[in-house]
């Protein structure tokens, strides 16, 4: 079975209902407040604060789905979703954005909003892949303005072997050492499938921004906390706490532990979604 008529069986490929039409919406956010993106029944999920602002904004209950999930406390440049609207809302693209981004905080923001094309258009499983972009700061003093937004490391980096490490992630691997159980299924499980922890990253950069190290990622997908394992892997090799082997033998072992060097949510960043 393809995966469109796998799509259409599961009706994920079904447009919106008699008299709705799909918006195709970026949303730009700050996670240092929120429980991440997905909607919680105790509140604080960034899709929850959405959904209750178009239904502040136009009395239309919708529910706004995303590309995918983001942890509490990352952020996001272009976060994609959809949401089904009344046809009878004869609002403009930017009408939308100005009423919905009146009825949100401050911290979360529509960027664009217009029609979806195809009609069936679905934020996440019509997305081809992702950027992330994760922040280092490395001057001696983390400026206020940066807390919650960048992961502070202050000393020297072998950028030699950063550069070699971010070498070996380009390709197809199993990142389950990379990755974290989202606790659905036993460890030993998750182990035994590895088609469910490959994937493949297209780019893997580091660029150096006055105080600022980015290191920014392209692939088709990401595993649970698979930046933040990378990132946190990274640093320890580029601290002289472990060498580039160690690193490598993350990608190419799949039987040993996991990596347990977990970058700070802070400084990551949904930077894109390609479709």
């Amino acid at each position: 079975m393809s995966r469109s008529d796998a799509e259409n069986k599961l009706g994920l490929n079904k447009g919106p209902g008699p008299g709705l039409r799909r918006l195709r919406v970026v949303v730009a956010y700050c996670g240092t407040p929120w429980r991440g993106w997905q909607a919680l029944a105790i509140g604080g999920g960034i899709q929850d604060e959405l959904s209750a602002a178009v239904l502040k904004a136009t009395r239309a209950a919708t529910t706004v789905h995303g590309s995918g999930r983001t942890d509490a406390g990352v952020h996001a440049l272009g976060q994609v979703a959809h949401m089904d609207v009344p046809v009878s809302l004869r609002m403009s693209d930017e009408a939308w954005v100005k009423a919905v981004n009146a009825c949100l905080p401050l911290t979360i923001r529509l960027v664009e909003v217009r029609a979806a094309e195809p009609p069936t258009f679905h934020s996440r499983y019509d997305a081809k892949g992702k950027v992330y972009r994760y922040r280092i700061w490395r001057a001696p003093q983390l400026s206020p303005f940066e807390s919650d937004r960048v992961w502070h490391i202050h000393g020297p980096l072998d950028m030699a072997a950063l550069q070699t490490c971010l070498d070996s992630l380009v390709g197809t691997h199993n990142f389950v050492r990379l990755s974290a159980n989202r606790g659905d299924m036993p460890e030993t499980m998750r182990r035994a499938l590895p088609e469910k922890t490959t994937r493949t990253i297209h780019r893997a950069e580091m660029r150096e921004d006055g105080d600022v190290l980015e290191l920014e990622f392209e692939g088709d997908g990401f595993l649970y906390k698979m930046v933040r394992l990378i990132v946190g892997s990274l640093m320890l090799v580029a601290r002289g706490r472990a060498t580039v082997p160690w690193f490598q033998s993350l990608l190419t072992d799949d039987t040993a532990p996991q990596s347990n060097q977990m970058a700070p949510a802070g400084g990551l960043y949904l930077a894109r979604v390609i479709y």
